[in-house]
């Protein structure tokens, strides 16, 4: 017999954060808003799509996470400074870490080298809570 611990409430919670992390913060300085949309219907980085592996243990957890942090950390360097040649291994491996569990990440190192500095986006957080 095999003992399964399962990924405790916070670590679901902070798996959902960095999913939706990447629709607000990271995306609307690559896509547009209609290509934003196309990535939520199919699916991508999304925990509930049929294909989705992960079935909630904490090894699961630990590893899902990992790797989108460092996709995370990966686009945001390679945006800001273009070294996409040093760091283009570590975004694939990531990448076939979240394929392993069944999370679509169907993206190119290569579409995260131009970051737009300021995006227009309805998917970008509020810079403040006024309206004008």
């Amino acid at each position: 017999m095999k003992m399964m611990y399962a990924a405790t409430p916070e670590q679901e919670h902070y798996m959902q954060y960095l999913l939706n992390y990447f629709y607000t913060d990271v995306f609307p300085h690559y896509f547009d808003d209609e290509q934003i949309r196309q990535f939520e219907e199919w699916g991508i980085l999304s925990l509930d799509h049929e294909h989705v592996t992960y079935n909630g243990t904490m090894k699961e957890a630990f590893q899902i996470i990992s790797a989108l942090q460092s996709l995370i950390t990966v686009i945001e360097h390679i945006g800001g400074h273009g070294d996409l040649e040093q760091y283009e291994w570590l975004f694939v491996r990531n990448q076939k870490i979240l394929a392993h569990h069944g999370i679509a990440f169907p993206f190119h190192a290569k579409q995260f080298t131009c970051r737009r500095l300021w995006p227009c986006s309805v998917y970008a957080p509020a810079v403040s809570q006024w309206v004008m």
